[in-house]
């Protein structure tokens, strides 16, 4: 196997005493994991930090075999690494992503909303200009992995009018009227969701807990603490922001 792509650096595992286990987001092949010789060196550890989009060769004698792996950075997202919120952000998507795909597998929605997301909080002066599309990528991640929640029409009345609430059971969509004798136990369903466009700080964090309710029932796992604690962060993050906007 001989693979040259472009890729999005998503995770990075010490391994021997200079190199790396790398996970890759490629277009057309997916996950794809990988040991960079020197990956820990002063040459390539500015290269391979997370979100940077990188030139990779992949190689292998086998399908099953780790492959070894060469790359060129194309462009550096480490600037944003000194920023605490882009970073939490950067984390967070890349971890996500890193832990919940199964490698080689192709999902090129999923690698374009990730280039996209990153180039938008890469230009976005505020959080507020992104957060929307975070909520947006994790829906798009959860759907991919047959999570996806089902907001066409309300789970009650069959109507697709004024639907602004989720099951948190089902992931099935609620109406206004339906919803409001169990407003406590259903998840919001902000507009921007269903209609698209920009969304203010209350529906992006409205939409954070209607995502991250589901990514927590069933993509992260409880072996995969870790991931559940950069999405920690990066909300407490968000909702800081949002308390100084």
């Amino acid at each position: 196997m001989r693979v040259s792509t472009s890729a999005i650096v998503v995770a990075l595992r010490p391994h021997g005493e200079h190199g790396a286990v790398v996970r890759l987001m490629t277009p057309e092949h997916g996950l794809q994991a990988c040991y960079v010789r020197g990956a820990r060196g002063r040459k390539l550890r500015p290269v391979l930090m997370p979100g940077n989009q990188v030139e990779a060769t992949l190689s292998a004698r086998t399908e099953v075999q780790l492959a070894q792996g060469t790359v060129e950075l194309l462009h550096s997202r480490g600037p944003l690494l000194q920023e605490p919120l882009p970073a939490a952000a950067i984390d967070w998507i890349c971890a996500l992503t890193a832990t919940a795909l199964p490698e080689s597998q192709p999902y090129p929605r999923i690698y374009q909303a990730l280039d996209g997301l990153l180039a938008a909080i890469e230009a976005a002066p505020s959080a507020s200009g992104w957060g929307a599309a975070l909520v947006r990528y994790e829906l798009l991640l959860l759907a991919e992995l047959g999570f996806g929640l089902d907001l066409e029409a309300c789970a009650v009345s069959g109507s697709n009018d004024n639907l602004v609430a989720v099951s948190p059971r089902s992931g099935r969509a609620v109406s206004a009227g339906e919803a409001e004798p169990y407003a406590r136990k259903l998840l919001p369903l902000p507009r921007f969701v269903m209609e698209g466009g920009t969304a203010g700080w209350p529906e992006i964090l409205d939409g954070l807990s209607l995502t991250g309710h589901f990514l927590l029932r069933d993509i992260i796992t409880d072996r995969s603490a870790p991931v559940a604690d950069a999405r920690a962060r990066i909300v407490e993050r968000l909702r800081r922001a949002a308390g100084q906007a």
